[in-house]
């Protein structure tokens, strides 16, 4: 299992994932759900804008995940009043948007997510979190899912 790419790339990202949830806790978000609301927040259009909003397959597409994964993570987002979702100009489409309490709560957390990532940069090391970074875009361009 050393040198299995799957094994040690989950257990990195099982690491990293509970040293955010640890920093996030007093948001009341986890560090999963808070990349959500930033991609759905990174989505948003313009209330003037021609282009239509954000749908759950393109935001799966941008996170690399399964629709069903993302529509399941919405959930309780959406329960929470931190999304909506509704029909897209087809009904085959759901649209999220991020609403106003959504805005309040990601606002809240993100100063805790800036901490938590610049612990952890320095406990890395600037320079070898940049080639991380690099080789970690470089595995998901190899997978052909970039």
């Amino acid at each position: 299992m050393d040198v299995c790419a799957c094994f040690n790339f989950r257990k990195a990202s099982r690491a990293v994932t509970q040293f955010f949830d640890e920093t996030l806790a007093p948001s009341g978000l986890r560090s999963t759900q808070l990349v959500i609301l930033l991609n759905v927040a990174a989505s948003q259009r313009p209330v003037n804008s021609t282009e239509p909003p954000a749908t759950v397959m393109q935001l799966a597409r941008e996170m690399v995940m399964d629709r069903s994964t993302l529509a399941r993570n919405l959930k309780p987002l959406e329960k929470q009043r931190l999304i909506k979702i509704t029909p897209g100009h087809d009904r085959r489409t759901r649209v999220v948007r991020l609403t106003a309490h959504g805005r309040k709560v990601l606002a809240a957390a993100v100063p805790l997510w800036e901490q938590a990532q610049q612990r952890f940069v320095e406990q890395v090391g600037p320079r070898r979190w940049k080639s991380t970074l690099k080789n970690l875009q470089s595995a998901v361009a190899a997978t052909n899912r970039a």
